[in-house]
């Protein structure tokens, strides 16, 4: 695992040859110069390319971290461990790593904040945009603003992340079928939580369940 400058280590024993991997984007343009043969995904929090992981900064070293933890042991545990370090439970390493034009904290974030974390206790309803905006009291441009400031990402997205988190959680620790566990997270239908882990986690939820419990 090369974490931020790290992955100038990793690339030049050569293990990055004809990969994918990332770094800080400040450097991005002098690592794709220096590693041609790498290819380099400069917009993204973290690469795992299966026995190789590579990242952006600290804040996306820490994400990257999260992610093996989750892998190795688990949402629960990466979320416990999250929690204690005050970070965000879960950041899918597409996400964009660098902010242009970081917005100053003021009430209408705190506000948005708030309705985040009850969007969280609420994941089987449906959320949209406007609707989400509309409880924010912002307009829908002001909103999604906000939103990408805090979160760094889509709303879209972010809903799909939070709700995947929490259909691992369930897979973990409960035995409610496919089904249940896709309507109580709000996907709505076993072939729809199938279809999103399939393109974000490159496997299917018996088989996650399956793997973890060891069974």
């Amino acid at each position: 695992m090369g974490l931020c400058l790290g992955a100038f280590v990793l690339a030049e024993a050569g293990l990055l040859d004809g990969r994918p991997a990332t770094t800080h984007w400040a450097l991005a343009s002098a690592f794709a110069a220096r590693y041609p043969q790498v290819r380099l995904q400069p917009d993204v929090l973290y690469v795992d390319d299966g026995d190789v992981l590579t990242s952006a900064g600290t804040a996306a070293g820490i994400d990257c971290c999260l992610h093996v933890l989750r892998l190795e042991h688990g949402a629960e545990a990466a979320n416990r461990v999250a929690r204690r370090m005050v970070v965000a439970p879960q950041r899918q390493g597409g996400q964009a790593q660098y902010v242009e034009q970081p917005l100053p904290a003021t009430g209408s974030d705190h506000r948005l904040s708030a309705i985040l974390a009850w969007v969280q206790e609420n994941l089987d309803q449906p959320h949209s945009l406007d609707a989400l905006a509309q409880r924010a009291l912002m307009s829908r441009r002001t909103f999604t603003r906000h939103f990408r400031q805090i979160t760094g990402t889509t709303v879209g997205r972010w809903l799909s992340s939070q709700r995947l988190a929490l259909a691992q959680r369930q897979l973990e620790s409960t035995d409610r079928s496919m089904d249940q566990i896709a309507v109580d997270v709000g996907f709505g239908s076993a072939v729809s939580l199938r279809q999103h882990f399939a393109a974000t986690l490159g496997t299917s939820p018996s088989t996650y369940r399956r793997e973890f419990r060891g069974v």
